[in-house]
């Protein structure tokens, strides 16, 4: 067997993994008495999209839940970036900013503007003062616009966030997540109860965001043809577990983990998609 010998005094000052989220065996609960997810076992590349898709009541929110650290696992292990997401771990606190958490409420506040939900995106990298007098520095605006009109929000700065459109509130949100300058993106449910041509339209706004700054984009969905047509790969989670992950290349779809489902039960998962 070769091997390589390293200097004594490496110059290295860091080290960079590929998988950005691992989580190994991971079960949870909220009621200390049936788990809400069970064995989990996920690892996600870093500058990737990945989808996870369910039915209601799977599971797939307490996941995002789990990686931003606002629940931590019974059971298992979780690092991001190498760090245990946990809201009482002064390493994670210090990198909350740089997850980006879109919840399924959205999480606007209604009664402000478009530029000033935007802003709360840039709340951790200001002062105290700044942010209670809504003093923004000139580079925070110049980005904040910026982003603005990469999210098709352009004109639209002043009004108010409850006067705008389902489709416009969730260019908001995503606009608040991207002014974070996050390595990690969390959406959840942000496509549903949007018309077809709506769902799209943000969809590829979010994977244009997520090549432009080699954003880690874990989205939950419900439609399993959507979520193969932007994510690397797609977990399938049912009753908290995971059964299934896939994805596509070409015309095929590849299989990475099947658990017990066959060929013709994963084919016909993806028909019944297509139908609704």
């Amino acid at each position: 067997m070769k091997q390589i010998q390293m200097t004594k005094n490496p110059s290295f000052s860091s080290i960079s993994t590929n998988k950005i989220i691992q989580m190994n065996n991971v079960s949870t609960s909220y009621d200390s008495k049936n788990f809400a997810l069970e064995g989990i076992n996920l690892s996600i590349d870093r500058g990737t999209n990945y989808a996870i898709v369910g039915q209601s009541g799977s599971g797939k929110s307490t996941l995002l839940k789990l990686m931003n650290g606002m629940m931590i696992p019974s059971k298992g292990t979780i690092k991001i970036d190498y760090t245990t997401p946990n809201m009482n771990n002064k390493k994670f606190k210090k990198m909350m900013h740089e997850i980006g958490y879109i919840p399924q409420s959205l999480g606007l506040v209604k009664n402000i503007s478009v530029f000033e939900n935007i802003m709360i995106g840039a709340l951790p990298r200001l002062s105290k003062i700044q942010s209670l007098l809504k003093k923004f520095p000139d580079g925070e605006i110049q980005e904040a616009m910026k982003i603005i009109d990469q999210v098709g929000l352009s004109g639209k700065e002043t009004r108010k966030a409850y006067m705008l459109s389902g489709g416009e509130k969730r260019r908001v949100a995503i606009a608040r997540a991207l002014m974070q300058k996050p390595t990690i993106l969390l959406a959840d449910e942000i496509v549903s109860e949007l018309d077809h041509v709506t769902s799209r339209e943000i969809m590829d706004l979010i994977a244009e965001a997520q090549k432009r700054m080699n954003l880690t984009a874990i989205m939950v969905h419900h439609d399993i043809q959507l979520a193969l047509k932007y994510a690397n790969r797609v977990a399938v989670i049912k009753k908290g577990q995971k059964i299934l992950e896939i994805g596509v290349e070409g015309d095929t779809i590849v299989d990475f983990q099947t658990g017990d489902m066959n060929t013709e039960e994963i084919m016909e998962m993806y028909a019944n998609d297509t139908e609704k």
